[in-house]
């Protein structure tokens, strides 16, 4: 049966869309209904709907020979718009869906105190239909549109409980900090479009080959020039939407006042889509080092792999020092998105599979340990660790799963992280930067110190006030206790998962020929 045809291949559009269309019906829904309860139903539905849709996508995605194309409103690429899937891509746009989904159910009880909420879900629908965009598209135009509606959701969501006077000055720096990385990336697009006359990803990959796209041709400028100068805005403006060191700045803030589900989907899904951005154009577009323009990528690497080693010792060192849990647990995640990145600039399959194997299992952990703060921080009121002491002892299902996130997060064998960090080291190694596996052991160290002083307060100290009664909800719980058996699993079947999951997706990023040859194909047959 010929993939192009079949009905199903509308999927991938539905994604975006039905989490579009439900952001702007759902303050109507609400305006009729006036009920809380009828707004929480139905963005659980909608999460729950959009998981299984992108499982479609990544089932789709695993049994095909070449990415999957939509092409909207059937025109050919690269005339129109159209999404391109790979494993790779489909890979996180099912991560993606988890997070959103685990998050619309812990939020019907998490955010009870909280007044609006309808906004609150509004947004929360956005920033998925600008996550799940991103992955998908196959056009640069559209994915700064994508980036723009994921991110200026994610400026509302920050500041979503505007009487916390932390949450509106996160936003504030959160959104004047990225309205300069989207600039900067617009500023990309234009040289990029001035020089290949195209904004196709798949036809840029082939300019940049030299070949002949069906409608644009050949190339229109200088395209070493434009390529070095496009490539060096794009890793930096992600570099910022990523929080790799110097850029990181913004992000502690932004967590600290956010609700917690916020910075679960932030940690895991958004950071990942900036650094998933960096490597399309890096290795799909650029083809890596053995490509065309392997001067202009080899010195991007290296620029990742340094930022990659300071965001690790940077963030761990800063880890230690902090009293609020939720900037604790912030630092952390600029740690792991080093490691993602170091990753990245290896530059050879095995430190992409790092990557991308890191990438999941930091985005399991860190929801892990975000749902875990947010349950004390619900009972008690308080972010301070002072405040938080004994909690754990009356929350126990939450406290396991503190644990089991913070060890699993360290790098503590069997767990999952420690897996991808295993994976790093040896990517490491084979490339001949041992040196640098220090640094990977001494974050891992020093994050280990930081996460045992939370669990140490919350468990281990006397309360120095006293508590109120704490009751584990179900809602709240559930996910914890999925999140904490997810890292378990994925930690001892790693061996099974980085080769039938983990390298085929590897294998689609790096396959510059297939994505062309798709993209051509359908192109032709639409000229037809």
């Amino acid at each position: 049966m010929n993939l192009e045809y079949t009905p199903i291949l509308h999927v991938p559009a539905l994604v975006p869309i039905l989490a579009v269309g439900s952001a702007f019906a759902l303050p109507l829904i609400h305006l009729v209904t006036k009920s809380r309860k009828v707004c929480e139903y139905f963005v659980v539905t909608i999460t729950g709907i959009e998981l299984v849709l992108t499982t479609i996508v990544l089932h789709l995605a695993y049994t095909s020979t070449k990415p999957i194309i939509y092409t909207f409103g059937a025109w050919p690429p690269p005339v129109g718009i159209v999404y391109e899937i790979d494993r790779f891509s489909a890979l996180l746009g099912v991560l993606a869906a988890v997070l959103f989904f685990t998050a619309a159910l812990y939020s019907t009880k998490y955010l009870e105190k909280d007044y609006g909420v309808e906004w609150y879900y509004t947004l929360l629908l956005g920033f998925e239909a600008g996550i799940v965009g991103c992955a998908y598209t196959g056009d640069i135009f559209n994915l700064f549109v994508m980036f723009e509606v994921l991110s200026i959701s994610a400026y509302a969501l920050v500041a979503f409980r505007k009487d916390v006077p932390e949450a509106v000055e996160g936003s504030l720096k959160y959104a004047i900090v990225g309205s300069v990385a989207t600039t900067i990336y617009f500023i990309a697009i234009t040289f990029i479009y001035g020089s290949f006359g195209t904004l196709n990803m798949a036809d840029l990959a082939a300019k940049v080959r030299g070949l002949t796209f069906p409608v644009t041709g050949t190339a229109l400028g200088n395209v070493h020039v434009a390529t070095g100068i496009a490539l060096a805005l794009i890793v930096w403006a992600f570099s910022i939407e990523a929080a790799l060191v110097p850029n990181h700045f913004w992000l502690p803030d932004a967590y600290v006042g956010a609700p917690v589900t916020f910075s679960a989907i932030s940690s895991g899904a958004a950071v990942n889509i900036s650094l998933y951005i960096i490597a399309r154009y890096l290795y799909t577009i650029l083809q890596g080092r053995d490509g065309p323009a392997a001067p202009t990528v080899e010195a991007v690497l290296i620029a990742l792999v340094v930022m990659g080693c300071l965001s690790a010792i940077v963030g761990s060192v800063l880890m230690i020092v902090q009293k609020d849990i939720n900037r604790l647990i912030a630092y952390s995640t600029i740690v792991n998105s080093g490691y993602i990145a170091i990753g990245l600039g290896i530059g050879t399959p095995l430190g992409i599979v790092a990557a991308l194997f890191h990438m999941i299992n930091h985005a399991v952990a860190k929801a892990l340990l975000f749902f875990c703060a947010g349950n004390y921080v619900h009972v008690v009121g308080s972010r301070d660790l002072d405040d938080l002491a004994g909690v754990g002892k009356k929350m126990p299902l939450t406290t396991i799963g503190l644990v089991v996130g913070a060890l699993a997060l360290a790098g503590v064998p069997p767990l999952n992280c420690f897996m991808s960090k295993l994976i790093l080291a040896q990517a490491l190694f084979e490339a001949n930067l041992t040196p640098l596996i220090a640094v990977i052991v001494f974050a891992s160290v020093l994050s280990l110190m930081a996460y045992l002083k939370i669990i140490y307060n919350v468990y281990c100290r006397a309360p120095v006030k006293k508590l109120p009664e704490a009751r584990e909800h179900p809602l709240m719980a559930y996910p914890v206790i999925a999140y904490a058996i997810t890292c378990i699993v994925f930690g001892l079947l790693a061996p099974i998962l980085v080769p039938t999951a983990i390298e085929p997706a590897v294998t689609d990023l790096l396959n510059t020929d297939n994505y062309i040859k798709a993209a051509m194909e359908i192109a032709e047959k639409l000229l037809r």
